[in-house]
């Protein structure tokens, strides 16, 4: 029975959400033939200020990003 549990930052749309479920279900079922039924996947959304990398967080990264 897997158990995939993922984090990732905000903003993504549902439908980018629903995409993600469904890549995980597959490569599961693909990859170690898993029954989808048996399968759980669990995203966790992150606030952009909550996680940080080198000291900054996403979201201090993305203020200070040169527009394009």
């Amino acid at each position: 029975m897997p158990l995939i549990d993922v984090s990732i930052a905000e903003g993504r749309s549902p439908e980018q959400l629903r995409a993600l479920v469904s890549a995980l279900h597959r490569a599961t079922e693909e990859s170690v033939g898993a029954v989808p039924e048996n399968t759980t996947v669990i995203i966790r959304e992150v606030p952009t200020t909550h996680w940080s990398k080198a000291d900054r967080t996403i979201a201090e990264r993305s203020s200070t990003a040169a527009p394009n």
